[in-house]
């Protein structure tokens, strides 16, 4: 594949996670946005705020290209984990903004390098501290992607609200009274494998 055809690849699945997992606050409270719904603390608004600290890092700052965005929750003497949630001060508009410039300083860094471009990662061991631009890009769609899945399991156990994305939601069917039995016939198939496991699969 050419190197402008792999770069609109990259663009394209690095948008489409972006756009998914930013979707998912869409129609919610600030309570919503940022209650944390696992024993973990894991709240939608600070994946957001977590992809966007991501993206300013590994699509800017390692190739000396940094942003100039102030980040005090990942410098020498943040708390554990403050990448990873907003506070009250830190309002739902100044993550999604922050995530949009993000968004824009690493696609220039996209554009503007050679994807064979090595960086230098300061928070890795020295002496393994070192990526392509190309691998920089696929890290950034994993991580991004990884957390919209978890924002649409955090999104469907809040309100029910499902899908990939707004024009196309990738759902078998809209039919509540089809996913009740669906997920009925799960719950079936599951307790029958137990049983079937604890009698020794003897039937």
């Amino acid at each position: 594949m050419s190197a402008p055809g792999l770069r609109a690849d990259l663009h394209f699945y690095l948008q489409s996670a972006r756009d998914a997992l930013l979707w998912k606050l869409d129609g919610l409270s600030e309570y919503q946005v940022r209650r944390p719904s696992t024993p973990t603390g894991t709240n939608l608004l600070g994946l957001v705020k977590h992809a966007a600290t991501v993206e300013l890092g590994y699509l800017g700052d390692i190739f000396g290209r940094p942003s100039g965005e102030p980040l005090p929750w990942i410098e020498d003497g943040a708390e554990t984990n403050a990448d990873m949630w907003a506070t009250a001060d830190e309002s739902r508009e100044d993550v999604v903004e922050l995530y949009r410039r993000a968004w824009a300083h690493a696609d220039a860094t996209i554009d503007a390098l050679p994807l064979d471009t090595v960086g230098t990662v300061p928070w890795w061991p020295r002496g393994k501290d070192e990526l392509t631009l190309h691998h920089a890009v696929l890290r950034v769609i994993a991580d991004t992607q990884r957390h919209a899945g978890h924002a649409d399991i955090v999104r469907e156990l809040m309100d029910g609200a499902v899908g990939m994305r707004r024009d196309n939601d990738a759902m078998a069917t809209d039919d509540s009274a089809w996913w009740a039995d669906y997920r009925d016939r799960l719950e079936r198939a599951a307790r029958e494998a137990d049983r079937r496991a604890a009698s020794g699969g003897t039937g």
